[in-house]
């Protein structure tokens, strides 16, 4: 039986099962964890460089204008990314260059001040075969954020090639590379993304291959063979975390003419929550999944469960994605309290030196210091059903060195989010006896970056209205009239009586309100 299914785990159960938390099991010969967007744009540009005959992108959004090495530049070529990949086709005439970016996107580009022109400039034919996805389901969105060179080179993540991603791990006040294209300062920001070689980069290419097919209805010739093997592709300066390690390509789509639904991603959150022993660290953009919470509620109850550290942004970016994920986070929030009966429950939001928040963006997750999955999903419904997803998954098991490594990387992250380095929180954990919390309570000190705790706020009728129905974060394809009937049906006068008197008995229970009964 598979342990997404059964739920029980020793340390020899694999957490990869292709056909149900991954869709295949490839080797990368090197992979590696990239941490926020400086470094992964001057590593994707050195690779692309390396190109010798394809350079295939896939994207949310894509934004040609924008600066890949905004401060100083290291890297031959452009530094604006539409023109550093102009000029890549320009150079090289027998490169093939292509670009697949969500149709629907195309509105936000001119929403954040592209021109008609501009836009329309990048759908023109110039030596780079620029094409709109638009085969998913009305309102759906491709999230799955890829580029593969040659075929033996991948990255695969969280990280959009577009505006307002640029950080460094710094993440300082008044850092002048992070601004827009007209040169307006932008918001500190969290994000991560990872780099394979080998089989594992030739199963991305696949699924790239796959994604331009039902995009396009054309198929992709193989790259030809490349002499000097995917070890040449490697971006000098990037550090290799694993070597022959096996990865899992994980996926979520949603059932379109004719294609099944598949939802492999959440089958692996799942699998690493079951799984995890003693702690479960987890930075996502959103906590908004109903299904995923109620697995972190049954770990919550167990009186010898994991530590469950959460790492979110303070509120969602944009208003539509505030009002509908921010409204289910507090009731995630809500929930997950209640549950939390032996304390093992914490919440933050990162902050700077300044004190101002740092938008997580980050999608990564860790079991104890056995097994990790990044890529491009939330926890939303949207990622677990609705839109397009691509995460990655490895697996260290009983491997001494390999956990070694996994705790390394997870250290990391939280060492970036207090300000200190992986080797104090590695000691510090140490000497608390594994307990994340304990860790993060000794070392979190507000004269430097550090984690604020993310308080649920009480939430309006309206509100409460709005997180009942799955109009704006929906689990599955629906259609116009569906959402309409939705949120009508959430919205009769017995339903509304409950949430008022469940409200005022929060409200009581916590002395906000005089008590009915006194």
């Amino acid at each position: 039986m598979s342990p997404c299914v059964n739920g029980d785990f020793s340390m020899t159960d694999t957490l990869l099962s292709t056909g149900e938390t991954c869709w295949a099991v490839e080797t990368a010969e090197r992979f590696s964890v990239i941490v926020d967007a400086a470094d992964y744009y001057r590593f994707a540009k050195a690779a692309m460089l390396k190109a010798k005959h394809r350079v295939f992108l896939i994207g949310w959004d894509f934004d040609a204008r924008i600066e890949l090495e905004p401060e100083e530049t290291t890297v031959e070529g452009p530094n604006r990314v539409g023109r550093f990949m102009e000029w890549l086709a320009q150079e090289r005439p027998d490169l093939d260059v292509r670009i697949l970016k969500w149709d629907i996107g195309v509105l936000r580009s001119l929403g954040r001040g592209e021109t008609p022109a501009f836009v329309l400039h990048w759908l023109m034919p110039k030596g780079i075969d620029f094409r709109l996805d638009s085969a998913h389901p009305t309102t759906s969105a491709h999230h799955m954020k890829i580029l593969i060179v040659d075929d033996q080179l991948a990255f695969c993540g969280g990280i959009d090639m577009t505006m307002g991603r640029w950080d460094t791990r710094s993440h300082e006040e008044g850092r002048p590379g992070r601004h827009s294209p007209r040169g307006t300062p932008l918001p500190p920001w969290h994000d991560v993304t990872t780099c394979v070689t080998g089989d594992a980069a030739l199963g991305l290419a696949r699924l790239a291959a796959l994604r331009w097919n039902w995009a396009t209805g054309e198929e992709l010739a193989p790259v030809p063979p490349v002499e000097d093997g995917p070890h040449a592709y490697w971006p000098d300066g990037l550090l290799v975390d694993f070597e022959n390690v096996d990865v899992g390509i994980a996926r979520t789509l949603p059932r379109y003419e004719g294609r099944e639904h598949i939802n492999e991603i959440l089958a692996a959150f799942y699998a690493l929550i079951r799984a995890a022993k003693d702690v479960l660290y987890i930075e996502s953009q959103y906590l908004a999944s109903r299904r995923i919470c109620e697995v972190l509620i049954d770990r919550l109850s167990e009186p010898d469960g994991p530590e469950i550290v959460v790492i979110n942004p303070q509120t969602a970016d944009g208003w539509l994605e505030a009002k509908a994920m921010d409204t289910a986070r507090v009731r995630m929030i809500r929930l997950l309290r209640e549950a939390d009966v032996y304390h093992r429950f914490r919440i933050y939001y990162p902050v700077n030196e300044a004190g101002r928040p740092i938008y997580v963006h980050a999608k990564i997750m860790f079991a104890d210091d056995r097994a990790l999955k990044v890529g491009s999903a939330n926890i939303n419904n949207r990622s677990m059903g609705y839109d397009s997803e691509c995460d990655l998954v490895v697996d260290a098991g009983e491997d001494r060195d390999g956990r070694a490594r996994v705790a390394r990387i997870r250290n990391g992250l939280i060492a970036e989010h207090l300000g200190c380095t992986p080797e104090e929180v590695a000691e510090t954990l140490a000497a608390k006896g594994g307990s994340l919390i304990a860790t993060i309570d000794a070392l979190n000190s507000t004269g430097r970056k550090h984690l604020m705790p993310l308080m649920a706020r009480e939430m309006t009728l309206a509100e409460e209205l709005f997180a009942e129905s799955d109009a704006a974060d929906p689990l599955r394809p629906v259609g116009l009239r569906r959402v309409v009937r939705s949120l009508l049906r959430r919205a009769p006068s017995r339903r509304i009586h409950q949430m008022r008197a469940a409200r005022r008995n929060r409200l009581e229970a916590r002395g906000r309100i005089p008590s009915r009964d006194g």
